[in-house]
């Protein structure tokens, strides 16, 4: 039986003199053939290698698995996402020199090896003839400033696990990154100082997120940001993505921007958070079909419809020709008074009001995080709050389903103008368990107009069933910590260790100010 060659760090010179390695699987035989490149700031050995390496190259294709520069004996210092559109195109200049190298590569990979992939994919060349991405989308900056905040928990464990891989035993930072994390985040400290609480030392990529914070259009961010670009990328592209993700909005912009470019890309979405074992088989199964396909042909292993969705609370999975799905309409649910939630017109109320301390955030449970388990959690604790407002719908006679994007109008009046408008969707069950759905935030700031402002918050989309006797709920708050990082009421930059304003923040739901969550609604299939 002929087995799987492995050729172990094989050099490939960049244009600026730095040195990358890479190892190489050959199928059997060893005969020119399509490639398979996986570009990865996280090393090229342990599982990536076994089943990615080796599993598709035994399909017949050879693989080449590259570990980004600054990292795993690649040369250079790490500059995350800065580098990757002109290594991965010197590193395809030199795949084609390469005596087995067959006329034609794919690449593969999750998160920041799919990031590697939009990195180059418009300028690849037509010899570029498929990508299977997971997790992962074109773009990063607005997964770290989510809504406007910024992502606190994940930009610090994503930077505290990279600079722990860069340390002896840096195999273990993927179990202490998230402890480490934490611990910061609870620590009191400002903003500015959490690195060094959660990685001994100050952390440049962390420190260049809070440096550009205020403008993300910056010229920082203009050799990091892809999104213009996806819907030049003529390769066959397939995604799979997670209800729970991170990255889940920015990556459905990218399909969005492919179909609306006439591009027919692939689409998946699961049951899943960013670090989920379950989405690898998935992934491994539908990359092999789609690289069979788009480099060797062989279309038996496609799906006749190109979007699989798995529809929670429905417990099922469902196909469907396009995102959004056809045939939904939006429906508004409304704030109500005394607590409540409907379709129905909101009648003339006094405004619910709240106060946000930033000294005691408002905390989260739950809801996407890098690298956390972000599947939904009872929420009961949290409700219990003075500094949450809770609305719930009477128990549904049928069932609900809402599966597309989701977004809220709010009509708000703040004390400061700078203020967080955080909105979560949570399914109630029969027995008083509240679920979270989805959830989003908006950061407010000045020029604030006199009196109530209008405030529109994307949420991350959903694919849900509400059942009968269910309710719906919505959350209004100011905070979600340490997800986002406290908003200190003052306008002061990112980092700076300022002083507090509390917000007295009041909820208009009123003819006048119709505050509502628009949820996308379809016909229950059954």
């Amino acid at each position: 039986m002929r087995r799987v060659r492995l050729q172990r760090d094989l050099p490939v010179r960049m244009p600026d003199g730095v040195t990358l390695l890479a190892d190489h699987y050959a199928p059997p035989g060893g005969e020119r053939a399509p490639v398979i490149l996986m570009r990865s700031p996280y090393g090229r050995r342990g599982l990536l290698g076994w089943v990615f390496g080796r599993g598709f190259a035994r399909q017949g294709f050879h693989v080449v698995i590259q570990s980004c520069r600054g990292g795993f004996g690649s040369g250079g210092l790490l500059d995350p996402l800065g580098d990757e559109h002109d290594d991965g195109l010197a590193t395809v200049a030199w795949l084609r020199e390469q005596p087995w190298y067959g006329g034609s590569f794919g690449m593969f990979g999750p998160s920041y090896l799919g990031y590697t992939q939009w990195a180059i994919a418009p300028y690849a060349g037509p010899e570029l003839k498929a990508m299977a991405t997971q997790i992962t989308a074109s773009q990063f900056r607005d997964a770290a400033y989510v809504g406007g905040a910024f992502a606190l928990e994940s930009a610090l464990s994503w930077t505290t696990l990279t600079d722990g891989m860069s340390r002896r035993f840096g195999g273990a930072s993927a179990l202490t990154a998230p402890r480490l994390t934490r611990r910061a985040v609870l620590s009191g400290r400002p903003v500015a100082e959490l690195d060094r609480a959660s990685a001994g030392r100050q952390l440049r990529f962390y420190q260049d997120l809070l440096t550009h914070h205020a403008d993300p259009a910056v010229p920082y961010w203009d050799k990091r940001d892809f999104s213009p670009t996806v819907g030049e990328v003529e390769a066959a592209v397939t995604m799979l993505g997670g209800w729970y993700d991170v990255f889940l909005p920015w990556q459905l912009k990218d399909y969005t921007a492919m179909r609306a470019a006439g591009r027919r890309p692939y689409l998946t979405i699961g049951p899943w958070y960013h670090v989920d074992t379950r989405h690898g088989r998935p992934s491994m199964a539908e990359a092999t079909a789609w690289f069979r396909a788009h480099l060797l042909g062989d279309f038996s292993g496609l799906r006749p419809d190109p979007v699989r969705l798995y529809v929670t609370g429905a417990e099922e999975w469902r196909d469907y020709p396009d995102w959004p799905v056809p045939g939904t309409r939006e429906q508004r649910w409304h704030l109500q008074h005394g607590s409540g939630l409907g379709p129905g017109a909101p009648r003339a109320a006094e405004p619910d009001r709240f106060r946000y301390h930033p000294g005691h955030p408002t905390p989260v449970l739950g809801g996407p995080v890098l690298l956390g388990d972000s599947r939904p959690r009872d929420q009961r604790r949290l409700e219990q709050r003075r500094d949450v407002l809770v609305y719930s719908s009477a128990a549904l006679e049928s069932e609900v389903e809402a599966i597309g994007p989701v977004r809220a109008e709010l009509f708000v009046r703040s004390s400061t103008p700078h203020v967080d408008v955080v909105v979560r969707v949570c399914d109630v069950r029969p027995d008083g368990r509240s679920f979270n759905v989805c959830e989003g935030v908006r950061r407010l700031g000045p020029p604030a107009p006199e009196g109530v402002r209008r405030v529109e918050v994307d949420l991350w989309p959903m694919g849900h069933k509400f059942g009968r006797d269910h309710r719906i709920r919505v959350h209004v708050a100011a905070g979600a910590y340490p997800t986002i990082a406290r908003n200190p009421g003052t306008g002061d930059p990112l980092g700076s260790p300022g002083s507090m304003v509390p917000a007295d923040v009041e909820v208009f739901h009123s003819p006048e100010h119709p505050s509502a969550v628009v949820l996308p609604l379809c016909a229950p299939r059954g």
